[in-house]
Parts: structure tokens; C-alpha cells; sequence
């Protein structure tokens, strides 16, 4: 006995979907495991290894297609159903079972854990961590986090009432750079900064961001010329500081300087910058020299290991 089934059901298994509502209908797509993040990363970009079948779906689980009069009422009548296909993937929501959201979640903590360690490295030997320490640390402040987050101060005794003591009163103090855990709906990279802020605030162990080396070459003709652009305001008389020469402020940015020699027409000095006061002593040069001069990084993250 034949069975027939009906012409829009197309049956699939052991998919990853991506869902996408929009015009007030939710449209599917059946994709291959573990291919729809490497789609968005740029890792994968043959869409015939990402898409288990060229269709849009009402209901993946079901079977059941979607009309092409809805998907022209919903993405309009000359929108082909590659590009159809295409805004799903890149916009839609990705459904993910337990066991994915868990090897995602994992994926991510682990390279998060692996770039703070890169960076971060003890203030007095200025050796690194090994990634185990660096996780302790992490979960220290994330056991603290969620109580952190809404901390709020002890009324001070005698305090007045009043509308703004009421407001105070309402506004939990938060914390500046409270650590929860990592999730997986933000890129390792950002995540690693704001773990690294959290690290470097709340001192869970000695840390501090390990040093660039530049090189910053100068022409000699100009290194004696005064400063043109505005040096920092002093914060206890309230006016600008002494700009000094270009010289002394290109080194004023260089907290341990390395070698400096002239070479030909031109000064070079090699040595170790915080990685904050980077963009500041890039603009300056570039300033100042009009271009003439150059700052090099040589490594982004100076580091001893064992």
C-alpha cells in the first residue's frame, strides 16, 4: 500500500534551526550542526555546507514548507528565497539543545579564559598565569557577582529625609565592573575585556595588563620644537600643565624606556607603554610630526613565563 504524503512536509533530523519572525510569521531554516556559528564567524562560507535543504520553513519539526505567498507578503514579492534564506541566517535566532548550548558555552569560557591570560600578568614579576589560576580568579568574582550587582550603601545616621534621600534610597549602588560569568550571546573578545576589568578592579589575585614595546621614531629636527597640542589640565590648580618639548612628552608616555638613539635623521626610542596610553601617544606623534613620525608596535603583550 502507498502512502502519500503531503507535498509541502519534507521531513528532517538531527538539525540546528534558525528562526526568524517577522510580518507576525515565524519562518525556519534546517541547518547542519555546529555550522551556523562558523557561517557568522567566517570560518564557513559555502552555504551548501551550512543549509541542510535550500527551503524556508514554517515548522522544521513538521515538515511543512512555507508558502511563497507568504514569504513574498513577508520579505516582499521580488526578494528570491536565497536572500530569503541568507537574512534568516545571519538575523535569526539560533535554536540550540542542551548538550550544543553547553559545548557553546564551554567553547566560549575556554577562550576567554586563554586571552586574559595572554594579557594579564603579575604587577612585580610581570610573569604570567597559567589559565587554572586565571579561572579561580573568575569564578571568585562571579560567586560575588550577582549579590555585587545590587549592593546597595547602609543609610549614614542622622541622615535627613527628604526626595533625594528618598532617590538614593531607590537606586541600589552598582558596582563598577562586576563579573558573572561568561554567556554565549557575546563575542570571547568582548568578554575577555570586561573579565579583565573585573580582574584589574577587584584584585582577586596581583594582576596587572601586561605592557606593549613600541618603537617611536621622530625627526631630530623637531624634538626640541615646544609641544602644540593641549597638555593635560592639572587637577589640584585647575590649569594646563607645562607642555614642554616634543621630546619630553613623547617620553612622558614611555613608563621604561629601552634604547634611544639617533638614526640619521631621525630619534628612535624603544620602550614599554601601558596599553590605555597607546592611542594618545599615536595621535601625539602623528600631531606633532605631521606625519613624519612613526610609533611601531613590536609586541603587543610583554610577558615572562617559566
Amino acid at each position: 500500500m502507498v502512502i502519500n504524503q503531503p507535498s509541502n512536509q519534507i521531513k528532517l533530523t538531527n538539525v540546528s534551526l534558525v528562526r526568524l519572525k517577522k510580518a507576525k510569521k515565524r519562518f525556519e531554516i534546517a541547518c547542519y550542526k555546529n555550522k551556523v556559528l562558523e557561517w557568522r564567524s567566517g570560518v564557513e562560507t559555502d552555504l551548501d555546507n551550512v543549509l541542510q535543504i535550500n527551503s524556508v520553513f514554517l515548522n522544521v519539526s513538521k515538515g511543512q514548507t512555507a508558502p511563497a505567498s507568504d514569504l513574498a507578503k513577508s520579505f516582499g514579492p521580488k526578494t528570491s528565497v536565497n536572500d530569503i534564506i541568507l537574512e534568516i541566517l545571519n538575523k535569526g535566532e539560533l535554536q540550540v539543545g542542551e548538550k550544543e548550548r553547553h559545548a557553546q558555552l564551554e567553547r566560549v569560557h575556554n577562550e576567554v579564559v586563554s586571552i586574559v591570560a595572554g594579557k594579564l600578568v603579575d604587577p612585580k614579576t610581570k610573569r604570567v598565569y597559567t589559565t587554572g589560576m586565571i579561572e579561580k580568579a573568575l569564578e571568585m568574582l562571579s560567586s560575588q557577582g550577582s549579590q555585587a550587582q545590587q549592593e546597595k550603601p547602609a543609610p549614614a545616621a542622622g541622615a535627613e529625609d527628604g526626595p533625594a534621600a528618598e532617590e538614593a534610597e531607590a537606586k541600589p549602588k552598582v558596582r563598577e565592573h562586576v563579573w558573572t560569568g561568561v554567556v554565549a550571546t557575546k563575542s570571547a573578545k568582548s568578554q575577555a575585556l570586561d573579565a579583565m576589568k573585573a580582574l584589574i578592579t577587584h584584585q582577586p589575585i596581583p594582576v596587572a595588563r601586561a605592557r606593549m614595546r613600541l618603537r617611536v621614531s621622530c625627526p631630530t629636527g623637531i624634538l626640541k620644537h615646544a609641544a602644540k597640542s593641549a597638555a593635560p589640565i592639572n587637577p589640584e590648580d585647575g590649569e594646563e600643565k607645562s607642555k614642554g618639548t616634543v621630546k619630553d612628552r613623547i617620553l612622558s608616555y614611555i613608563e621604561q624606556v629601552e634604547v634611544q638613539e639617533v638614526v640619521g635623521s631621525e630619534w628612535v626610542v624603544t620602550g614599554f607603554v601601558e596599553p590605555g596610553a597607546f592611542k594618545g601617544l599615536g595621535d601625539f606623534v602623528g600631531g606633532e610630526t605631521k606625519g613624519q613620525g612613526r610609533v611601531e608596535v613590536l609586541d603587543m603583550a610583554v610577558t615572562h613565563e617559566d
